[in-house]
């Protein structure tokens, strides 16, 4: 899952500019930047990736057995809109949302992970799902913003989301009957790709009549096939990763997540790490967020052992991008766990305290059984509530932003502007 995907909205504001999406061509304007809320996590502009982030924080701290504040998770739940979608951040969640406000797929896709795994959150949830069900494109797959074509990236995790919340994706179809993981799987590249290292690597759209081959996609879509989200838990037996099995052309999804992680364990092994180019650079540089996308994606289709190299050097070369991140430090966070490592001496850096840092405390453990169950019905009561009511208090001081170079990497950035 890429933690990176949901600042896009930048790239995606350009991009709507020219296109018909009926909810979602009137992008946020970045300026002047908000005033932070208190509930939220990260002190950066929250404009493009709010609720991405945010989910991702909740969501890596119920994963090592925290309980996220409460004021963090009704913030999450005041982002969502009365028809069930998220933007990528609301500065007035007291207003209703309206055609102008630009619903996402990877923002609502990531909530619903995020208030899955909290729990209490049933009626949010479906909402969230029903939404994301009722944008699904023709081709069966999902875009960014609704009404646009098609990706790869924004198809996985929309998959990865439904997975989580219990539907089967091979069961949701478009109105053309094209199910979710048909929409998924047209964008792998097969047995007849060259290079021929590009084989079984997903492509995010295609340009100029090909489709390149994407890391940042590639890794999302080994989790959507293989019907698992974020968290992934690492695995008990460990095989090496192998290329594509030809012939290609197989409806099957697991097939097709073990075709990509073979060319995701071949992309790591000549740095140890995967490269992107980056706007105004002449030569790639390393992507450390697409590297931890990587090692989760192989580590999920069971080898471990083939994301060695790239585990080791995320924890030699993480800090200076994960430094009061909270999407960056939630991805280590979810790297650690896939692979059994401890998050709280990743590389000398405990990143459970460095990701609480980043926003309000966790509530305090030891409460009863009791105790918890109430505060789970409250939550779903309050949650029931739409875009009716806020529930974060407004800090004070403006964010400095910017967060988001930090962010923007990966899937926009391969989208053809």
């Amino acid at each position: 899952m890429n933690v990176r995907r949901s600042a896009a909205a930048l790239a995606a504001s350009a991009v709507l500019c020219v296109g018909a999406a009926p909810t979602a061509l009137a992008a946020p304007s970045p300026s002047p930047a908000p005033v932070l809320p208190s509930g939220l996590y990260g002190k950066n502009d929250p404009t493009y990736d709010g609720v991405w982030r945010q989910s991702f924080a909740l969501l890596a701290q119920h994963t090592v057995g925290l309980r996220p504040a409460k004021e963090a998770v009704a913030w999450l739940v005041g982002q969502q809109c009365a028809e069930g979608g998220f933007a990528a951040f609301r500065p007035d969640a007291t207003a209703a949302c309206d055609p102008k406000t630009m619903l996402d797929t990877n923002a609502t896709a990531a909530a619903v992970q995020a208030l899955k795994a909290l729990g209490g959150q049933d009626a949010a949830v479906k909402k969230g799902v029903d939404w994301l069900k009722s944008v699904q494109n023709e081709d069966g797959g999902w875009a960014y913003a609704p009404g646009t074509p098609s990706d790869a990236s924004s198809t996985s995790v929309v998959i990865s989301a439904l997975a989580v919340a219990g539907e089967k994706p091979a069961d949701v179809k478009s109105k053309a009957g094209k199910s979710a993981y048909e929409g998924l799987l047209a964008f792998q590249l097969g047995c007849s790709a060259e290079p021929a290292a590009d084989r079984g690597a997903f492509g995010y759209q295609p340009a100029d009549g090909k489709l390149p081959a994407n890391a940042d996609a590639t890794a999302a879509a080994a989790l959507a096939a293989l019907g698992k989200g974020a968290v992934v838990s690492a695995p008990s037996a460990d095989t090496p990763a192998a290329a594509l099995a030809c012939p290609a052309g197989s409806a099957d999804p697991a097939a097709a997540a073990q075709g990509a992680a073979g060319y995701l364990a071949e992309a790591l092994k000549k740095d140890g790490h995967l490269t992107a180019l980056t706007p105004g650079a002449d030569q790639p540089t390393p992507d450390t967020g697409n590297t931890a996308d990587a090692v989760i994606a192989l580590a999920a289709a069971g080898h471990k052992q083939s994301a060695a190299s790239a585990l080791e050097w995320l924890k030699a070369n993480s800090a200076a991008w994960s430094k009061d991140n909270p999407a960056a430090l939630a991805s280590l966070v979810l790297t650690a766990h896939a692979t059994g490592t401890d998050p709280k001496a990743f590389g000398g850096t405990d990143l459970v305290a460095a990701l609480n840092a980043t926003g309000p405390a966790p509530q305090a453990t030891g409460g009863t059984a009791q105790d918890e169950k109430k505060d789970k019905k409250k939550d779903e009561k309050d949650g029931a509530s739409g875009d009716g009511k806020v529930w974060w208090i407004v800090g004070a001081g403006a964010a400095a932003g910017v967060g988001i170079g930090i962010m923007l990497s990966g899937r926009r950035k391969k989208n053809q502007l």
